[in-house]
């Protein structure tokens, strides 16, 4: 198959389960509103390290305080410590940020975390309960404008590691075409591109190094070409993978297929494949060729 006279691969995104928490925060304006959720996502790369998985996932069309709000994901395999994470992030990046309001971002939430509740002491008794458009929240002073948030914050089990490997003739070419997949992604509501753009594509565990929960992937590692069996083209001598989570696999299978889209009308561009790792990182498969039958 190809599109746009780029190869895509005959294979898969292998995917995994993960618990996930949405959010809104909003704030009296556009630009304080994204600056807090651009701080609150940072350190979310991958949980191999990072404390959470973590992104942006859309600009909010309304919110219940009718003010500018974007809505963020957190992801993690352990519940505990994910509300763990919501409870550091936003106690120490959106509270702390002016203006600030946070709302549950999930209608169908498999469970809570009193996020809310907890937060709530930092009032030292000055906090008080309300309710806005039938949301429990607590209200929390400060010293520019009361700290609004609701009680609860919603979890439900999300999906992680879609994802797709661009292979073009130049690093130029490369990164235009992550940057523009990265783009296209934006608009799929329900998803985040954690990184945004990975250079260091990685494999489950190490063929050297046992104790290491991932390494490179060196088949797609073009100097490594010659002394692997690699996946890169002869051509090619940069390749970027963009990693995708989101709340269902649907809205995955859709960013994937519009990052692709769009990684393939860059000039210079020759391949498109994905990392799959023998079952060890996730049960679900997405085909890079499926995303495009219909």
């Amino acid at each position: 198959m190809k599109i746009n006279g780029v190869e895509i691969a005959d294979t898969f995104a292998e995917i995994c389960e993960m618990k996930v928490s949405r959010f809104l925060i909003t704030a009296l304006n556009d630009e304080l509103a994204y600056e807090c959720a651009l701080k609150t996502v940072g350190f979310g790369t991958s949980v191999i390290m990072c404390p959470c998985e973590a992104g942006i996932d859309i600009k909010a069309s309304s919110t219940p305080d009718n003010r500018a709000g974007y809505y963020v994901q957190m992801f993690h395999f352990s519940e505990e410590k994910l509300g763990k994470s919501l409870l550091t992030r936003i106690g120490q990046c959106v509270l702390t940020h002016p203006t600030t309001a946070v709302f549950n971002g999930l209608n169908d939430a498999e469970g809570y975390f009193d996020v809310g509740k907890k937060i709530k002491y930092f009032g030292d008794g000055f906090e008080k309960q309300g309710e806005i458009n039938g949301r429990k929240v607590w209200i929390v002073p400060r010293m520019d404008m009361d700290f609004i948030i609701e009680e609860n914050i919603g979890y439900k089990t999300g999906f992680a590691g879609g994802n797709f490997i661009i292979m073009a003739e130049n690093l130029p070419s490369a990164l235009l075409s992550a940057k523009m997949a990265v783009e296209a992604i934006k608009s799929v509501e329900g998803v985040i591109a954690p990184f945004p753009i990975v250079s260091s594509g990685s494999k489950v565990g190490s063929n050297k190094y046992k104790f290491l929960k991932a390494s490179i992937n060196e088949k797609f590692v073009p100097k490594l070409r010659d002394v692997v069996e690699s996946e890169v083209p002869e051509n090619a001598k940069a390749v970027y993978e963009i990693v995708i989570n989101g709340l269902s696999l649907e809205a995955v299978k859709e960013a994937m297929k519009r990052g692709i889209e769009s990684a393939c009308r860059v000039d210079g561009v020759v391949k498109i494949s994905a990392g799959n790792y023998e079952g060890k990182f996730g049960k679900y498969k997405v085909y890079l060729h499926e995303l495009f039958e219909s």
